[in-house]
Parts: C-alpha cells; sequence; structure tokens
C-alpha cells in the first residue's frame, strides 16, 4: 500500500513537471504564430492592398533617389511582380537593372537586362540597357584589373573584359547615333589596351621561363589582334629578345628595324608611362 502511494506521488511529480516544461513551449510557439500573422499582414499591405503602379512605382523610384539599393531592388520586384506589363513595369526593369549593378549584384542585373533587351527590343531605351549592361561587365572587368601588377601574375581571365567590349560593340553598331555611343567608344579603347598589355604580360612570363616560341606566338598575337595598342611597341621588343635567345639573329634584327621605323629610338625600361598611363591615353 505504502509502496503504491509512493508511486502515485512520484506519478503526480513527474506529471506536473511535465506541464510546467510544456507551459514555455506553449507560449514560444504562441508568440511565433502571432509574429507570423503580423508579418503576413505586413507583407499583404505591402504587395496587395491595390496600390496602383505610379505609387508603387514612385515608392521604388524614391529609394533609388535616396541610393537605398537593396530596398530600392525589392520594391521595383513587387512593382514588376503586381504589375507586369505596361510602361511603369518596363521602365522598372532597366531601373532595377542600375540597382543591382550599383549594389554590385552583377549577375542578376545582367539577367534582368538580358530580359529586358529580349522582351522590348524595340524599346526607346534599349541603347540605354546595352550601354549599362557594358558597364556591369566594365566593372567587373575593372575590379579584377585593379588589383594586378603588371608583370607579377599571369593567367588573368579577360572573360568580363571581352564581354564589355562586345557588348559597347554592339551599343555601338545598332545604335550608332545614341548618345551613350562617345563614351562606349573610349571605353573599348581602353578594354583594348588592358587586354592587350595582359597577353604581353603573358608572354614576358614565356620568355622568363624559357618557352620564346610560346612568347613569339604571344606577342604576335597582341599585334594582330590589337593593331592601335600602346602594348604592340612591348610586344614587337618581346620579339626580338626571343629571336636573339633562339640565336635567330636575322629575325631579331627585322623586327628592331620594325620597332625603329614606327616608333623611333625607344628605351624599354625607362622611357614609358605608367602602367594605367599606357592604357587610358585620352588625358
Amino acid at each position: 500500500m505504502a509502496g503504491r502511494c509512493l508511486h502515485q506521488f512520484e506519478y503526480e511529480i513527474i506529471m506536473r513537471n511535465s506541464a510546467s516544461a510544456r507551459r514555455p513551449i506553449l507560449r514560444f510557439a504562441l508568440l511565433a504564430l502571432v509574429l507570423l500573422t503580423v508579418l503576413a499582414a505586413c507583407s499583404r499591405e505591402e504587395i496587395d492592398d491595390g496600390v496602383p503602379a505610379e505609387e508603387l512605382y514612385e515608392r521604388a523610384h524614391s529609394a533609388l533617389r535616396a541610393k537605398a539599393w537593396p530596398q530600392a531592388i525589392d520594391r521595383y520586384k513587387q512593382l514588376t511582380t503586381r504589375y507586369p506589363f505596361g510602361r511603369h513595369a518596363e521602365q522598372a526593369q532597366l531601373d532595377m537593372a542600375f540597382a543591382q549593378y550599383k549594389a554590385r549584384q552583377s549577375e542578376q542585373a545582367i539577367t534582368t537586362l538580358d530580359r529586358f533587351i529580349r522582351t522590348y527590343p524595340t524599346h526607346p531605351n534599349v541603347d540605354y540597357a546595352w550601354y549599362l549592361k557594358g558597364l556591369v561587365n566594365y566593372d567587373q572587368a575593372m575590379g579584377f584589373l585593379r588589383r594586378m601588377f603588371p608583370g607579377q601574375v599571369v593567367d588573368r581571365d579577360q572573360t568580363s573584359a571581352r564581354q564589355a567590349f562586345m557588348d559597347f560593340q554592339e551599343l555601338i553598331r545598332r545604335f550608332p547615333e545614341s548618345r551613350y555611343v562617345a563614351d562606349a567608344r573610349q571605353r573599348m579603347v581602353f578594354l583594348r589596351n588592358v587586354m592587350a598589355e595582359q597577353d604581353v604580360v603573358i608572354g614576358e612570363y614565356y620568355f622568363r621561363r624559357g618557352a620564346y616560341i610560346a612568347a613569339i606566338n604571344r606577342a604576335r598575337h597582341v599585334i594582330e589582334t590589337y593593331p592601335q595598342a600602346p602594348a604592340n611597341i612591348e610586344a614587337l621588343d618581346l620579339m626580338a629578345r626571343s629571336y636573339s635567345r633562339l640565336d635567330m639573329p636575322e629575325l631579331a634584327a627585322d623586327t628592331r628595324r620594325v620597332i625603329e621605323h614606327n616608333y623611333g629610338d625607344v628605351e624599354f625600361e625607362d622611357d614609358k608611362p605608367g602602367f594605367w598611363g599606357r592604357l587610358w591615353p585620352f588625358d
């Protein structure tokens, strides 16, 4: 009898402890449910409250003017989701791409711009879409190149630089009268110089490794692919030195004569502008 009472007492203690343990869990679950309900209500208020497209666009554009890029992106997405058609939706895609570009969301910006170009090929601002696409790739290339020191590292990826060059080239081909053409042309010259300079750096790496034929081929590639680039003189010098190392004095002398004919008497070590000065010849 005493044992049965003891067991009953222990059971009542366990049940009371279990109920006490469940109460905080129930309170937490209730709080979570309330929060979810509030968040859902806020979401419905932002997206599903019947706000017209003009007002949604103005909200997004206000965030854009304030340079609140993530907020602007979210608001433009809300606008294009609720109103996928119409002039506000069209302009919202361009504005959103710009906000993504400024927020360093390069891949998302390219996706938005490609969709805009594909969907609205005759839009009056489609030239801006091509230009902005070039800028996105251009800035990707520049962010990469600013970390580059000539001659120290080779095998640099030129994908973004080449893509930016092609984007600007396409802009000029399709819209030769566009207001963005002049800037695009200068950026193309700079990109051409960048890619030529990088190839010379790679050729110099081959030269230091004793791969003289590879160095000659890389130098020839620079001269043939980028005929107006400032790096051409360095490519010719690289060719002449490589021919000398291969014991081909005639070819080395011929290359030196080409340098003298086109550039005069040149000092290759000291009489050269800085790296970025050689790439941007517009100052």
